[in-house]
């Protein structure tokens, strides 16, 4: 084994480079300013409990589709992963397309929410957020996106409001929750929900999100920190960091009673492929669902494997079922500049297609 040679010379100008990143780094961290949480226009049009619905200001200049399309995001974080910064927006690049844009902002649930079901969240807000836009539009049917968890809440409304939905659009979203390389499902499967929600209520959002964090414990709770020191000196990048930070912890509660059914309907029942899912006394069958399906998922993904969305293939009952693999991850998937490249426009000529 080769000994380490290390000039004395060469040391000191590495430590000497590293104290200057840290002092113009704190300097810039004093002065970061306020992180903002999303970066488009946006107007309320909407309001009912702890939900809002936005509707996005597209660019004087883009002349919009007829049909408007509404994006149902996850409960477990804040939607404006989907509008972290202006160079990496899906939302803003749907507009740019032409795309009018509405979103779903489910809030932060609290103790007033914890006996919400998945019936309260699918057939009660989604549903009148769908008629609030089908009135202010005077339409029949409008365009959904599901992103994660609301890719799910997606697919059972289409399932049960079927003549409502023009276009689905499903984004890494969960359909075999047992694939044999979903860890996350495999930490679940002997989880006693019932003791979990009625002993806690809601589901601390902290606790779900270091379980997230868990699954790529190196790379998301340290590597990115020792790399950190290369992205101080610069004003942007750092400001870019810490919004991405800031969205990883602003984890909502969870309502207790629609985190016990979707986990155990889900994740321990696998409801998509063997049924079993029961909203409102009505079956949920991706059967029902007939509108043209666009399925969008990452190939990297960590948290929803590729298996588990591409299972989706064969269990609607559309005759236009059609599948977009990007080549990225979970996050990489909203913000990143091949995304931004790729499948938002792809997304938006997709819904021109089927206009």
């Amino acid at each position: 084994m080769q000994p380490f040679n290390i000039r004395p010379d060469k040391l000191s100008q590495e430590m000497t480079d590293y104290s200057r990143k840290l002092g113009k780094g704190v300097h810039n961290l004093m002065n970061a300013g306020e992180i903002d949480e999303g970066v488009t226009p946006r107007v309320e049009v909407y309001r009912e409990d702890k939900l809002c619905l936005y509707r996005y200001q597209a660019p004087s200049s883009v002349v919009q589709k007829q049909t408007p399309l509404l994006i149902v995001y996850a409960l477990v974080n804040r939607p404006y992963m989907t509008d972290i910064q202006e160079d990496r927006s899906t939302i803003k690049n749907l507009l740019d397309h032409g795309q009018d844009v509405y979103l779903v902002d489910w809030g932060y649930p609290d103790e007033a929410d914890r006996s919400l079901t998945m019936d309260d969240y699918i057939n009660g807000y989604i549903d009148r957020c769908v008629d609030v836009i089908r009135e202010r539009h005077n339409i029949d049917k409008i365009n959904i996106l599901g992103i994660c968890q609301g890719g799910s809440f997606s697919l059972c409304y289409s399932s049960l409001h079927q003549d409502k939905v023009k276009n689905l659009v499903t984004m890494v979203t969960p359909v075999d929750f047992k694939t044999p390389d979903n860890m996350l499902s495999a930490w679940v499967q002997q989880m006693d929900v019932d003791l979990l929600v009625d002993t806690l209520g809601n589901i601390p959002g902290d606790m779900l999100n270091w379980t997230f964090l868990s699954l790529k414990p190196f790379a998301l709770t340290g590597q990115k920190y020792i790399g950190m020191a290369d992205v101080l000196e610069d004003e942007t990048k750092l400001k870019n960091f810490l919004r991405m930070e800031k969205w990883i912890f602003d984890s909502p509660d969870q309502a207790g009673e629609t985190f016990r059914q979707f986990i155990k309907d889900f994740y321990q029942n696998n409801a998509f492929l063997n049924g079993g899912t029961d909203l409102g006394g009505q079956q949920v069958d991706l059967k029902n669902i007939t509108c043209p399906v666009l399925n969008v998922f990452a190939e990297h993904d960590h948290l929803v494997p590729p298996a588990a969305s591409k299972a989706l293939k064969g269990l609607t009952g559309s005759q236009d079922y059609t599948e977009l693999c990007f080549p990225g991850g979970h996050i990489g998937i909203y913000v990143s500049g091949k995304a931004q490249a790729q499948v938002t426009p792809a997304i938006s000529d997709w819904l021109d297609e089927h206009s």
